[in-house]
């Protein structure tokens, strides 16, 4: 799955302009539903206005099983990097990532019928966004001018997503 779009943490906003890589499998195993997570992979992505950068990261949990509530379910931590930001700086950290219930705002539509491709939109406005952990000195100050913590309602991620799908006898 690849998306791009928009992220809002606070008053940071990130265009997701560069697409997030998420590899994941489910199926039926001994006749149960299964998924298994395989990887993310993301580039750092500019905060408009700002010196500074953030790079989503998997967060430790996914649940990409639609319902009629949601499209799937994502943690994320995000890593801050700019200039005087120490290494392990991020919204979110492995013990409390931000937890995104993506809803559906854009139906399923076929890009491509081989190799099946199928393009949908998601998002979630409805998720809170910690301060910022392991900066150091500059924590306060990034969570002042990030507006850090901030409740559910001021946050905001919308992705336009395309999945390519195979099944597990053409993956080899």
């Amino acid at each position: 799955m690849t998306a791009t779009g928009h992220l809002t943490l606070g008053r940071a906003e990130v265009p997701i302009d560069r697409p997030l890589a998420i590899t994941f499998a489910e199926g039926r195993v001994d006749g149960e539903f299964r998924q298994v997570f395989g990887a993310m992979a993301a580039t750092p992505l500019r905060v408009r206005g700002t010196p500074l950068s953030i790079t989503p990261r998997y967060g430790g949990y996914s649940d990409f099983e639609s319902n009629d509530e949601r499209r799937g379910e994502l943690d994320l931590t995000f890593r801050i990097s700019g200039p005087g930001v120490p290494r392990g700086c991020s919204i979110g950290t492995e013990a409390a990532p931000v937890h995104l219930v993506l809803k559906e705002t854009d139906p399923s539509r076929v890009v491509s019928p081989d190799p099946l491709i199928v393009a949908f939109g998601v998002g979630d406005n409805r998720f809170a966004a910690p301060g910022t952990s392991g900066c150091g000195r500059l924590g306060p100050v990034l969570d002042k001018v990030l507006r850090l913590p901030a409740p559910a309602g001021v946050n905001g991620i919308d992705l336009d997503a395309r999945v390519a799908l195979r099944s597990y006898g053409a993956v080899g």
